[in-house]
């Protein structure tokens, strides 16, 4: 009986956890009007960025004078080097009254899962 509980409760687990982990590769698609924020210094920015992104500086003084000039009901898609700057960005957004936050981890994850390509310069 003992067993049969272990491999229950081994299989719920499994099956919760492959359910509740989505891999940071797995694809997505972006609507229309999303608008995809790279809130990388403007240098790594100029160094390669998606396509069609916004730069935001969230390590910039001026981060939520910027951002609040953005729809808070609209769709972000925000991303950065490793994903920890976008996490940082998505929770003083979500401060200011965004809901619609997607992170999209670092610039070559985001490019993978969107299939927006990356471009340089300004």
């Amino acid at each position: 009986m003992r067993r049969i509980l272990l491999s229950i409760t081994l299989a719920l687990g499994l099956a919760l956890g492959a359910t509740a982990c989505a891999s940071p590769t797995e694809p997505v698609a972006l609507d229309a009007d999303t608008v995809v924020i790279d809130v990388r210094t403007p240098a790594e920015f100029a160094s390669g960025h998606l396509e069609g992104a916004v730069n935001i500086d969230v390590q910039s003084p001026d981060f939520e004078a910027l951002v609040s000039q953005l729809d808070p009901t609209g769709s972000y898609y925000v991303y950065c080097r490793s994903g920890n700057r976008s996490g940082q960005a998505i929770d003083r957004m979500t401060a200011l009254g965004f809901a619609d936050l997607t992170n999209g981890g670092s610039v070559a994850s985001a490019s993978s899962s969107t299939g927006i390509p990356v471009v340089t310069g300004p």
